[in-house]
């Protein structure tokens, strides 16, 4: 009598399945959000210079003088205006930066920020 050899088993080997019972493990990439935008709002009010909205909206906006006037004159006519659409941080931080230029020269300008 020879002897049968069967092939030796090893511990890495999957146990023996059908086909049907076959489990697919998939790799899903996470897909990654872009974080929200947020509005920088130029409020109305009746007593800081038209002059003064103009700087602002130029200097810490990086508008042209004719841009800045068109939005000047939005702000004055409808009481708010959009002057900037940013991620959270800049945002905050342009809000912090009007509010603190219209203190130092005592004017009542209101600046804020919501979600897009």
């Amino acid at each position: 009598m020879t002897p049968s050899f069967a092939p030796p088993f090893r511990l890495s080997d999957p146990p023996s399945r059908n086909d049907e019972d076959v489990d697919l493990a998939v790799k899903t990439k996470p897909r990654t959000q872009r974080p929200p935008l947020y509005k920088v709002l130029l409020l109305n009010d009746d007593f800081t210079p038209m002059e003064f909205v103009v700087h602002i909206l130029e200097r810490l906006f990086g508008m042209t003088h004719a841009q800045a006037i068109e939005v000047m004159l939005t702000v004055h006519r409808k009481g708010v205006a959009v002057v900037g659409v940013f991620s959270h941080e800049i945002a905050e931080t342009k809000v912090a930066q009007v509010m603190e230029l219209a203190r130092r020269q005592q004017h009542p300008l209101q600046c804020t920020m919501e979600k897009e």
